[in-house]
């Protein structure tokens, strides 16, 4: 008798554990979309204002005829250099026909700028300024944009729409790398959209690279951040376009060079990334916690009463367990 109560009791632990799994699984699926679809609202509205407040420069000439002939007027319109903008910021609109995308791209690559939607590698020109912009996006969570990325072949159309105007890339071919592969990003000699996600779906062992050549001319650069400075034991290639070196300054860690606006060097395509099991930890304890109170409830009052009072509780808490445990996992674009 008591074999079988224990038998009983592993089972139904691994019922429990086998469904909180499969709930996580569709939590990583589905749930993430939510969050990605209200984010994706929010910033399309953002960038919706920021386009209706972004001016144009305007210069008039005057061109002096013969007497028979009135003189003419050309008045150019020309796109002007934006300051670099803050992280999680809106920064474009992307389109690409083929596969259905239809994002705004902030600007960041940590794990909440692409909690968001697609984000722009700091450490790249803009979408549309000369030069390689990389542009990251998830693959199989949160909203999944390039999900079907590997579809694209050459000559498939990209339209970005920036503050500096509306800018049409055409795919020039695909490949596979490894995360560690960050020459992908640096520019190649031309100006062109580097997309990047990772592959093989539901995987983050490799990364998918789809390069695109940029059609119309180029903007005006966006400035460098602001130069911070560094000491000696810093290296040049520690130390992005901009940053400068003073040999008197007193050491300076990483963390304080990015503070002051210099990117880092990457050491991964997955970007600068900070992940504290700490929040897990809380929330997984906060969740079993209340599973026990609401089945020690059962047990003294009556058990489908207790269930339904403690299911709405006990799914907040899960659903907020399972964004805190995701964190921990590794980068799944």
């Amino acid at each position: 008798m008591r074999l079988a109560k224990v038998l009983s009791g592993v089972g139904r632990t691994l019922i429990w554990s086998g469904a909180i799994v499969l709930l996580f699984v569709a939590y990583q699926l589905w749930g993430t979309g939510l969050a990605h679809a209200q984010a994706q609202d929010d910033l399309s509205d953002d960038f919706a204002a920021l386009l209706e407040t972004t001016t144009t420069t305007s210069s008039t000439t005057t061109t002096t005829e013969p007497e028979d002939e009135p003189a003419t007027t050309t008045t150019t319109t020309t796109t002007a250099p934006l300051p670099p903008p803050a992280d999680g910021e809106a920064v474009a609109r992307m389109v690409i026909p083929k596969i259905g995308v239809d994002e705004i791209v902030v600007e960041g690559v940590s794990r909440d700028d692409l909690k968001k939607g697609p984000g722009h590698y700091p450490q790249t020109p803009m979408p549309g300024q000369p030069g390689n912009s990389a542009i990251a996006g998830h693959r199989t969570t949160y909203g999944q944009p390039f999900h079907r990325v590997d579809e694209l072949v050459p000559g498939d159309e990209i339209i970005v729409t920036t503050l500096q105007g509306e800018f049409r890339y055409e795919v020039s071919g695909t490949e596979i790398v490894l995360p560690s592969q960050v020459e992908v990003i640096d520019d190649q000699g031309d100006d062109r959209l580097t997309l990047t996600s990772c592959h093989p779906k539901y995987s983050a062992r490799q990364r998918i690279i789809v390069s695109a050549l940029l059609v119309d001319e180029p903007a005006p650069a966006t400035p460098t951040r602001p130069e911070v400075e560094a000491p000696e034991e810093l290296a040049d290639e520690d130390v992005e376009d901009g940053g400068s070196i003073d040999e008197g300054a007193d050491e300076v860690d990483d963390d304080e060079v990015e503070e002051a606006g210099v990117p880092v060097d990457l050491e991964s395509l997955d970007g600068v990334d900070e992940r504290t099991a700490g929040p897990a930890v809380l929330w997984g304890s906060v969740t079993a916690a209340i599973w026990l109170a609401f089945y020690a409830l059962s047990r003294l009052w009556r058990r489908w009463p207790a269930y339904v009072l403690g299911a709405p509780v006990f799914a907040v808490s899960l659903f907020v367990f399972f964004g805190a445990f995701s964190e921990l996992l590794p980068a799944n674009y």
